[in-house]
């Protein structure tokens, strides 16, 4: 379990402040994450990475000379917002472009491409790469939909030395696909891990069994065993890999870089002897070991689990593998780095999102309608908070276990938001962007995202000049399910919240359309939702971490479908509340 926290809400944060602090010759902190605090090369490409915390050393171990230019580090087993993976794209940038890379999971897509696109409309060139090592995950036919895990220091490792070897940004892209296509991961898993003040694991491994396959996060994996010798794990691990060779490696000779990592309780005792095995097994096979690396470049807080990645090299990408690197979790060769200069010294937490922004004017009507949507903000916050804990459980199931904590941090952001709005004269539009924005910097994860995007689209169509009416409030459900269809490419079967949010939409048009006020309208609509986040009990998954053991949430409600019908019957009382 961790043992050593403040408040768990405040863990990831005042971890990134001591990270900082005990490792400012390579990194200091911007908003959003960490960047080198050595000076670039100007007009080269620079690398950015990122996922969520409890990873450690990944991601910000890699930052520094040789390696990454900058870390987007989200909350705990989330991922980072857009806001935060633009911010510090925009600081790590040298003139050459931008790089973005990180692991394959939903809420990473999400986030980084919004960045991207924000990016590139600001005329700087970015590229993404999602490293999709993990074989467990999917099957190799579906390659693009597996996740990234312990692979991702390979990618990462000879994207950043093609971009230091000043290659364009084109080559080091094909640098990172190519790196990506020729790693291969496969782990296994002897328990869970406890998350700051949870008194249960996030996920959990029968006593004396190992999970195989399971994920990072929690993820199922694709059987379970009784556990094994060291040497029948090393056997499991190398005989998985190698039915999986990549195609464009040629016949022989062939040669590898091991990478046998630990989760964060397997001791490098432990590794040790495993690999001892692993290495027999390899040059029984005609394989050359190339540098290999033992030892924990991943992890997952307490979990206990090992991984076993072999990068299949050709020339030049041995070359980059091999190059200097100085980083706080990755060194080799010598490495000649000047501190940057910082105005006024010191590693300040400033960035691009620090700048409170201006209030736009707003009728009297619309400041009213923003005093009920906070009030209506509020007792979503409510009802999230006190099934936090059993909407983890749900998410556990077939998932990682963050919702219930993502929603927490997400709603409370939102709230703080919008209460800061309405003290500041925000309308009814203005207050719902920035509670979105807040909603999506701070929960990060799939959910924060389609959230935050939800909340702007109700604002865009409630406006800033006119009290909120039925029409306008059915307006914006309608243009939040146009968004998160489009952006999530969900759709209603996939079991997610779509299914809840695309009844509830209708309903609600329907009895507006049909006279009804907004409270009679939004109670027969939570109804539906109610419903319909129960039937998501009968469906199999077809998107997100759930996906690839879809069978294992049948009986079992959607997580997010569950939020969200509880948040629109929040409200309905509220709107109840409000009318009595």
């Amino acid at each position: 379990m961790t043992r050593l926290f403040n408040q768990p809400a405040a863990f990831a944060d005042e971890m990134i402040e001591g990270f900082v602090a005990s490792h400012g010759r390579w990194v200091k902190r911007v908003s959003g994450g960490v960047v080198r605090n050595t000076k670039s090369t100007p007009d080269t490409v620079a690398l950015v990475i990122g996922g969520g915390s409890g990873h450690y050393p990944a991601f910000a171990g890699l930052v520094g000379q040789g390696l990454a230019h900058g870390a987007a580090m989200g909350n705990l087993f989330a991922s980072p917002s857009a806001q935060q993976v633009y911010n510090v794209a925009k600081a790590a940038n040298n003139g050459g472009g931008v790089l973005l890379g990180y692991g394959n999971y939903a809420g990473d897509v999400l986030h980084f491409n919004q960045a991207q696109d924000r990016l590139r409309k600001e005329g700087i060139d970015c590229r993404s790469i999602a490293v999709t090592d993990d074989v467990s995950s999917a099957p190799l036919a579906e390659r693009t939909k597996r996740r990234g895990i312990a692979g991702d220091l390979t990618v990462f490792k000879v994207a950043a030395a093609a971009a230091e070897a000043g290659y364009s940004m084109d080559q080091v892209a094909e640098i990172a696909e190519r790196a990506n296509h020729r790693t291969r991961s496969f782990g296994v898993a002897f328990s869970g891990c406890t998350l700051p003040g949870a008194d249960h694991p996030l996920f959990s491994v029968p006593e004396g069994r190992m999970a195989v396959g399971m994920g990072i996060h929690g993820e199922p994996g694709i059987d379970e065993t009784d556990i094994p010798t060291a040497d029948e794990l090393a056997e499991l691990l190398v005989a998985r890999l190698l039915t999986e060779i990549p195609e464009g490696t040629g016949d022989s000779p062939h040669r590898v870089v091991p990478i046998l990592n630990g989760l964060g309780s397997v001791k490098y005792e432990e590794l040790f002897v495993v690999y001892r095995r692993v290495a027999q097994l390899l040059a029984e096979a005609g394989l050359e070991a190339v540098d290999p690396q033992v030892g924990e470049l991943v992890t997952s807080f307490d979990m206990a689990g090992t991984s076993l990645t072999l990068f299949w090299l050709d020339a030049e990408l041995e070359s980059l593998w091999n190059a200097p690197a100085d980083t706080p979790s990755f060194r080799r060769g010598a490495v000649t780095a000047e501190a940057l200069e910082v105005p006024g010294g010191g590693h300040g937490a400033g960035g691009f999102d620090d700048v409170e922004s201006a209030i736009p004017d707003a009728t009297e009507e619309s400041r009213a309608g923003a005093l009920r949507i906070l009030d209506v903000l509020g007792s979503a916050k409510a009802v999230v908070d006190a099934n936090a804990d059993e909407l983890g459980r749900i998410d556990a199931i077939a998932g990682d276990g963050d919702h219930g904590i993502g929603m927490e941090r997400g709603i409370g952001a939102a709230v703080a938001a919008a209460a800061d709005a309405v003290a500041r004269g925000a309308g009814a539009a203005t207050t719902l962007h920035l509670a979105g924005d807040a909603w999506a910097d701070k929960a990060g994860g799939t959910s924060g995202a389609l959230w935050g995007m939800a909340l702007r689209a109700v604002g865009d169509a409630l406006g800033d000049s006119k009290a909120p009416d039925a029409s306008a409030v059915a307006d914006g459900v309608a243009r939040a399910a146009a968004a998160i269809m489009e952006f999530g490419k969900a759709k209603p079967g996939d079991k997610t919240l779509v299914d809840v949010l695309v009844p509830f939409r209708d309903s609600l048009s329907t009895g507006v359309s049909a006279g009804q006020t907004l409270r009679e309208a939004w109670d027969a609509a939570a109804t539906v939702a109610e419903q319909a986040a129960e039937g998501t009990a009968q469906l199999l998954p077809l998107m997100g971490r759930a996906r690839p053991h879809a069978e294992k949430s049948l009986g079992t409600p959607d997580a997010g479908a569950v939020s969200m019908a509880l948040i629109v019957r929040a409200i309905s009382k509220t709107l109840t509340k409000e009318n009595a």
